[in-house]
């Protein structure tokens, strides 16, 4: 099943449409299997890729932090999934409060992506002061739209979780995590036209970066095996009490449960995959997805927007033949 799974890995790193790569299988057994090819820097200098490569996650952030964060949370009994943002951030839109929609929202729309927000806007481009923009965030009216897949929703989150805590973001990774990394041992992401140079062991997300690093929906980094510990932690109940597992796959749309998407034909996790699989990717090429009936898991890490986003990596077709070698 491995060799099946890292055959197309393989050939996209040989073929040069991806520097480097690392897969890592956790089997039903609690037995592991990871594997790394490729380089982790291509330039200025090359750096091969190792096991222990730490990656940026980007938007698994949402997912292994943010919505596990949330849920936390609601097992405290400090908010429910229904209550609005506004209970922990009481100065929401507060200069509209009759009016403002986002005062309306909910934990459990943004955890969905049910919201009207659009999905990304530019924030950096409107300062580097995390303060700011926070409250840019927090005060701005934005413009209504269908609900899409939104960063924005997961930003929100996250100044919710600090609000709560008390605790800056950085302060609160899981075990194995960190916003941000040592840049020595990381896969480096793109040249990044903004900040003038490559960017390795800081975050490649713009805004993240502009929110100081730190954000509900980017900024986190780690290996291969400490995607797989969650995993393997989330599918013991060790992570998340029985009955907020049953929240996540609980859908939401035709494609999401809470954070998660949830196996759907065409998804990024192929289409062997049993109907109750969940799994999210992450734009600088990662990816990981946990069958939590069968108790297993796979991720995929890459640097596939080194030195540039703008190449075709064949990223969704990778991720979809790997997940189909592993499930058929």
């Amino acid at each position: 099943m491995m060799d099946q799974a890292w055959a197309p890995v393989a050939e996209a790193v040989a073929s040069g449409r991806i520097p480097g790569a690392v897969l890592g299988v956790l089997h039903a057994d609690g037995s592991r299997e990871v594997r790394a090819t490729g380089l982790a820097q291509r330039e200025p200098e090359q750096v091969p890729m190792r096991r222990e490569t730490w990656f940026d996650l980007a938007s698994l952030t949402k997912v292994v932090f943010t919505t596990t964060a949330i849920l936390g949370l609601v097992e405290e009994g400090r908010i429910a999934l229904d209550d609005p943002l506004m209970v922990a951030i009481p100065d929401l839109r507060q200069y509209d409060v009759a009016n403002a929609a986002e005062r309306k929202l909910t934990f459990r729309q943004c955890l969905s992506h049910q919201t009207h927000l659009p999905a990304v806007e530019p924030l950096y481009t409107y300062g580097q002061s995390p303060e700011t923009l926070r409250a840019f965030v927090l005060q701005r009216e934005w413009r209504a739209g269908p609900p899409v897949y939104s960063d924005n929703n997961f930003i929100l989150l996250g100044i919710a979780i600090e609000r709560l805590t008390g605790q800056p973001l950085g302060e609160l990774t899981p075990e194995g995590f960190s916003f941000g990394a040592d840049p020595a041992i990381s896969a480096a992401t793109e040249r990044c036209a903004w900040r003038g140079r490559v960017m390795r062991g800081t975050v490649h997300d713009e805004n993240a970066f502009a929110l100081g690093g730190a954000s509900g929906h980017a900024g986190l980094f780690g290996p291969a095996d400490a995607l797989l510990d969650f995993a393997a932690a989330l599918i013991a109940g060790r992570v998340l009490a029985p009955e907020s597992v049953a929240a996540l796959r609980t859908r939401h749309s035709a494609t999401r449960g809470l954070g998660w998407e949830i196996a759907y034909p065409g998804w990024s996790g192929g289409d062997t995959c049993a109907l109750g699989v969940i799994g999210h990717t992450g734009f600088t090429g990662t990816g990981l997805w946990i069958d939590l009936d069968a108790g297993r898991a796979w991720t995929l890490l890459t640097n596939r927007v080194h030195p540039s986003r703008f190449t075709d990596s064949g990223i969704v077709a990778l991720r979809r033949d790997v997940g189909a070698a592993l499930n058929g």
